[in-house]
């Protein structure tokens, strides 16, 4: 996928719009673009409340939905996200749109580790 100045712009607009605080965090994650079937898989590189940015050498395409796992330490993540950047031979960026009821007390424990740790 090869960016255009539109392309440019709105992932520009995407940082503007982050809420949440960044933290360096490896997890594995797993993925999988409902409307193709495509599994992806990589390491994420940073994780917020609001997403995450996962290290895969293949990417989707920005808006593609996905259910994912991610995994560190035995503890998993479930949640339900959307393409929001994706940089080619690098990783996409993800959103978290929901987040499974029994993974969200995990997300914030991982969270606040990552807080108190800075």
């Amino acid at each position: 996928m090869e960016y255009d100045s539109g392309k440019r712009a709105k992932e520009s607009s995407v940082r503007d719009r982050r809420y949440s605080i960044r933290y360096p965090f490896a997890a594995d994650g797993e993925m999988l673009e409902l409307k193709s079937g495509s599994r992806v898989s990589g390491v994420t590189s940073d994780l917020s409340l609001g997403g995450c940015f996962v290290c895969t050498r293949r990417t989707l395409d920005v808006g593609a939905h996905v259910r994912g796992t991610l995994t560190h330490e035995g503890h998993q993540v479930k949640m339900f996200a959307v393409v929001r950047v994706v940089r080619l031979r690098v990783g996409m960026g993800l959103e978290f749109l929901d987040i499974d009821p029994g993974s969200n007390a995990t997300l914030l424990g991982w969270i606040e580790n990552l807080r108190k740790s800075r």
